[in-house]
């Protein structure tokens, strides 16, 4: 493992790196350690673990990375709201026990936790379902959420996949959603950066997940720290693409390109859309920790 910094910054430019993935730690379907054996296998050079508003699973992720022969980035995709919209922030190299951070996570995962429970309530008033059902889409740890409700849902034969669970029984405008806490979009920007990481707005142009903010928040978030935006992602069109682009130029942020792989609970795959290393040059330098090498 490298350990002088100047050591770890230097990265060929053929080196293929996906910022952006999730396991069982939170809603993805592989354990951490098979979503970055996976990632070797698949050709990458580079993977980040960003499971949402949890680190549990970087030890693992840590050991299968040095079996496999992958740089590992590890990091955190956190829940937060901006003008009423739900904001995802991926967080790479900071302090996992910062206190102002993981008290801000731990009130979210509580409070998703809570929020899945009521829903389940709801739903099982129409749908025979119960809170055991979710659990058992879980492995023990895992950040529960509506994905796992959704996943029951298939279980029970109610929908054919996640993606139509959130279309239709679990969309927001329907009886069953319940919304959760989350920090203000600019308080977890600046988390993200007393704990040392590095703030990446995450898939801002995704207008098929929910109302997109402007561009005047994401300013806002800038002035507060915010680094880059994930502007290659499969839920943006070409026009987000380049408006994205174009607000990153004007703004002085860099680009991120990633999978936001779910394992078999999405249909991204690994790879699917990369970051360039000289990107990853500038997130190592920046933030706390080190990239894992082997």
């Amino acid at each position: 493992m490298c350990t002088s910094k100047a050591a770890r910054i230097t990265i060929l430019g053929s080196v293929r790196i996906d910022l952006h993935t999730h396991s069982t730690a939170s809603d993805g379907t592989d354990a951490p350690g098979r979503v970055v054996a996976d990632a070797a296998a698949a050709g990458l050079d580079v993977v980040a673990l960003t499971d949402h508003d949890t680190t549990s699973g970087w030890g693992e992720a840590e050991e299968s990375a040095l079996t496999h022969g992958i740089a590992l980035v590890r990091g955190a995709e956190i829940s937060a709201r901006a003008q009423h919209v739900s904001v995802h922030l991926l967080a790479y190299l900071h302090d996992p026990s910062h206190p102002d951070l993981l008290a801000e996570t731990e009130r979210t995962r509580a409070a998703r936790l809570t929020r899945a429970r009521r829903m389940v309530e709801l739903l099982g008033e129409e749908y025979a379902l119960t809170w055991d059902d979710v659990l058992a889409q879980t492995e023990p740890g895992t950040t529960i959420g509506r994905p796992h409700i959704a996943d029951a849902l298939v279980t029970a034969g109610y929908v054919s996949d996640r993606s139509a669970a959130f279309a239709t029984i679990l969309h927001p405008g329907t009886p069953f959603y319940v919304p959760h806490y989350a920090p203000d979009a600019v308080a977890a920007v600046r988390a993200v950066r007393a704990a040392g990481g590095v703030p990446v707005f995450a898939h801002p142009g995704a207008d098929g997940r929910g109302r997109v903010v402007a561009d005047e928040v994401v300013e806002e978030l800038t002035d507060a720290g915010l680094a880059g935006l994930e502007v290659h992602h499969r839920d943006h069109s070409d026009a987000q693409r380049t408006r994205l682009d174009d607000l990153a130029r004007t703004l002085g942020l860099f680009v991120t390109g990633s999978s936001d792989y779910h394992g078999a609970g999405k249909p991204n795959r690994l790879g699917e859309n990369t970051t360039a290393p000289p990107v990853l040059e500038i997130i190592e330098e920046t933030g706390l920790l080190d990239v894992i090498r082997p």
